[in-house]
């Protein structure tokens, strides 16, 4: 251990002393961070107004060229927002890329990047607002922000499924949990913050970003430190590697190494699952808002839909739209947790059947809900499609372990990610696509969804075939024992004698497990409070 220094992954093996319950919210510190990712929608109209006084009619004929470098016309809306798929793209590349480096450098060194790239990339995104050149926000936000997110997301996975054999889904749905439940903390914080920073008429968007990243990079990092990985053939005491019935037929012993995983038919299966699932969900997400008020409209406030709304009606059909939004996140970060645990006991392929089956079930039916103005089930409805949503973020990672084994799964886990940035980027251009062309025919606004929820529906179809045909990887891909000798020499994991498995991280909860589950968890509780005082707006 003396060899490396802090960073290193020699460094973070556990002592005797350590206890495993205390890697979850080390995780979840990174992916409530970049968890971030799903409220920053809350920046987009903001930043359509930075610049007070501006020539709209001259501003109005510059295209998104012209936007990257002008510093007298205020940005636009569709100019921004690409920002949002700027970090997605990347967050898979980045994941790709560097999940082989990760394996072996270890998760504090990959989550204190991270830290760096995020809270960095923030900060050099408000330095971008702040003197108005948005070539510099999509190089912090964009693309420094979507390596660190790339990062950030993959860091525990490898760690916490090694600490968890017995309880793979839970343990991944914890920290990925974090992702879906990072807005309910980080987007209330920014609009408050674009609040007390703001000047005159100008939202201070700069400062806010400016200091989230600083405070994420502080969360971000304590989280790094907080890690431990596993001795080598360390198991938790009493548990014996058996298979649920569920599951048993695809969990293998062996291990795959990345170079062999990505050429099986399981992981490019699995990829589509991924992104037919993701795409789908995707498409919910971002009509989920102007659906229910072209749906129902009027409806949402007791009224007929020939009556000429009042201004107070209008704001209260806004607030209704709001609240199903909070009640979105909310669904997304809790059935990650409540999905991957299920997966523990269904099994991870059956799992994804329930979320293909039932998922087209809900998707068709969500159009006769919207014609038979039954605005209580729409919701109900919606919030279930996006707890499978995030229940399939959570739930493949295990999956993956499952298939390929432990060594290397965070590698995989990172190459798979790219099934996500090509959900992120064709996702909403699919949907807007679709809803445009259906306005310009003609198509009135309450039945413009209709056609866009079957299509969804048969991406899903399509994620289900792929997952019916995952079979066991061939032995022919597994790796041999000098191969797996020689990736954990890489890894610098020193055979341990049995005495030692027997004493090493065998500690109390403590009071520092206390702590540390407080230090993420009432952050966490506050963000679904405040989801669910938004939600009460539908009632």
């Amino acid at each position: 251990m003396g060899a490396g220094g802090w960073l290193s992954r020699e460094r973070t093996i556990a002592g005797p002393g350590f206890n495993r319950w205390l890697v979850p919210p080390a995780a979840l510190a990174i992916h409530l961070c970049i968890g971030m990712a799903y409220g920053f929608s809350v920046f987009w109209l903001p930043m359509t107004k930075l610049v007070p006084g501006a020539d709209a009619a001259l501003c109005a004929s510059q295209g998104f060229l012209d936007q990257l470098t002008t510093t007298t016309c205020n940005w636009t809306v569709p100019s921004v927002n690409h920002i949002f798929e700027t970090f997605i793209a990347m967050l898979g590349l980045a994941a790709a890329i560097w999940g082989g480096w990760l394996e072996h450098a270890g998760p504090r060194k990959a989550g204190s990047i991270a830290a760096c790239c995020w809270g960095g990339g923030l900060v050099l995104g408000g330095i971008g607002v702040s003197i108005h050149q948005l070539w510099l926000v999509y190089l912090g936000c964009g693309l420094l922000g979507g390596v660190g997110q790339g990062l950030g997301y993959i860091t525990p996975v490898s760690t916490l499924i090694k600490w968890f054999p017995d309880r793979r889904g839970l343990a991944t749905g914890f920290a990925i949990m974090g992702y879906g439940g990072g807005a309910l903390i980080g987007a209330p914080i920014a609009v408050k913050l674009m609040d007390v920073f703001k000047q005159g008429d100008v939202p201070g968007v700069a400062a806010t970003l400016m200091c989230l990243g600083a405070l994420y990079f502080v969360a971000m990092s304590l989280g790094a430190f907080g890690f431990r990985v596993t001795p080598n053939g360390w198991k938790p005491a009493g548990f014996q590697p058996k298979a649920s019935a569920a599951s048993a037929p695809l969990v293998t012993p062996h291990h795959v190494h990345l170079n062999r995983a990505w050429k099986t038919p399981q992981f490019w299966l699995i990829w589509g699952v991924l992104c037919m699932n993701v795409t789908a969900g995707i498409g919910v997400i971002s009509m989920a808002s102007p659906m229910l008020q072209d749906v129902f409209g009027a409806r949402l406030v007791g009224a007929d839909a020939t009556t000429v709304l009042t201004t107070a009606q209008k704001a209260a059909i806004a607030a209704a739209a709001a609240g199903l939004v909070g009640l979105i996140s909310l669904f997304n970060s809790v059935g990650r947790l409540a999905w991957a645990s299920a997966s523990d006991v269904l099994g991870r392929k059956r799992t994804y059947v329930v979320f293909f089956v039932l998922g087209i079930a809900l998707y068709c039916l969500l159009p006769t809900l919207g014609h038979l103005g039954m605005a209580a089930a729409f919701v109900v409805t919606v919030c279930v499609i996006l707890s499978m949503y995030g229940g399939g973020f959570a739930t493949v990672p295990a999956y993956l372990a499952d298939l390929f084994g432990t060594q290397m799964v965070g590698a995989i886990h990172g190459r798979l990610l790219t099934a996500w940035s090509v959900a992120g980027v064709v996702g909403p251009v699919l949907i807007a696509s679709l809803r445009e062309a259906q306005l310009s025919a003609g198509v009135p606004k309450n039945l413009v969804y209709d056609r866009t929820l079957y299509i969804l529906a048969g991406l899903l179809l399509v994620g289900l075939v792929c997952n019916l045909l995952v079979r066991p990887v061939a032995s022919k891909y597994h790796m041999t024992e000098d191969e797996l000798r020689r990736e954990r020499s890489l890894q610098h994991e020193a055979p341990a004698s049995a005495m030692d498995l027997a004493a090493a991280a065998r500690g109390p909860f403590g009071v520092l497990g206390v702590v540390a589950w407080a230090a993420v968890g009432i952050p966490f509780l506050i963000g679904v409070w405040i989801a669910l005082q938004k939600a009460a707006a539908l009632l």
